[in-house]
């Protein structure tokens, strides 16, 4: 049965629904945003399986709402993500069940690895701009592999899925940062929403905070979608560096 907001008071349900609006605006330049309120809840005392269900229902509202100005404005098609999506959504759901099955420690050492390389990619590649590349992949194989891989790290763990799947986008497809934002967004919103979904079946949810840090988490992600779409690379850039980099050192300082 779904809780509706535990024990927590409500100055801590005001503070964890500011953070969820921070956390939105930066996720909607860079990912990475569940990395600020997946702490703050646990922080808060959310027991760690409420505190992931809860965390995923809220970022999914995010996601879609950056995911709608990306559309809207026309910086985003959907038509080649169908067969990606698809394969996030089996990726996510086979991560999520394997998460509650075994156990992410090793994977939370190999992370930070991960995430510095990435980090220092987009330090220095030339690949990552406002002009579109030369494409290194199929949009088929692409579907298949970035699309379920990142889609069972997703649903198995997480942190800095919106900065891998940009990556993959920007390096694989030669997107330019703006389109490579964007269409991170679908794919993104298919691998929480599914994880979100298999969490919600088990209980694990406290509802009325989820629907709260849903409602800012969706105003954050909009405004800071917008500064996706006016500032480009010399934007998202610097961010996804600095947000890759933070969540790296903080899984360093775990292990």
């Amino acid at each position: 049965m779904l809780e509706v907001t535990g024990d927590l008071s409500l100055i801590t349900c005001l503070i964890l629904t500011a953070v969820a609006f921070a956390a939105g605006f930066i996720s909607a330049i860079a990912g990475g945003g569940g990395i600020i309120t997946l702490p703050a809840l646990l922080w808060a005392g959310v027991p760690p399986l409420d505190a992931l269900g809860t965390n995923k229902f809220q970022s999914v509202f995010g996601t879609l709402s950056s995911a709608i100005n990306f559309f809207q404005k026309g910086h985003l098609d959907l038509r080649p993500l169908w067969p990606g999506l698809l394969a996030a959504v089996i990726g996510s759901a086979l991560g999520t069940w394997s998460v509650t099955q075994l156990g992410g420690e090793q994977l939370q050492k190999l992370l930070p690895i991960l995430l510095i390389a990435i980090a220092l990619y987009f330090t220095f590649s030339p690949r990552i701009s406002d002009i579109d590349g030369k494409p290194r992949m199929g949009n088929g194989l692409f579907n298949i592999l970035i699309g379920g891989g990142i889609g069972f790290y997703g649903g198995f763990f997480g942190p800095g899925m919106g900065s891998i799947y940009a990556l993959a986008f920007a390096a694989l497809l030669g997107y330019n940062m703006r389109k490579a934002t964007a269409h991170t967004k679908p794919l993104v919103l298919a691998t929480n929403a599914t994880s979100m979904l298999i969490f919600m079946l088990g209980g694990h949810l406290l509802l009325w905070l989820a629907i709260s840090m849903s409602v800012a988490q969706f105003v954050g992600a909009r405004l800071g979608s917008n500064l996706v779409i006016s500032r480009g690379a010399k934007l998202i850039k610097p961010v996804i560096i600095l947000a890759t980099i933070a969540v790296a050192i903080k899984l360093l300082l775990e292990t």
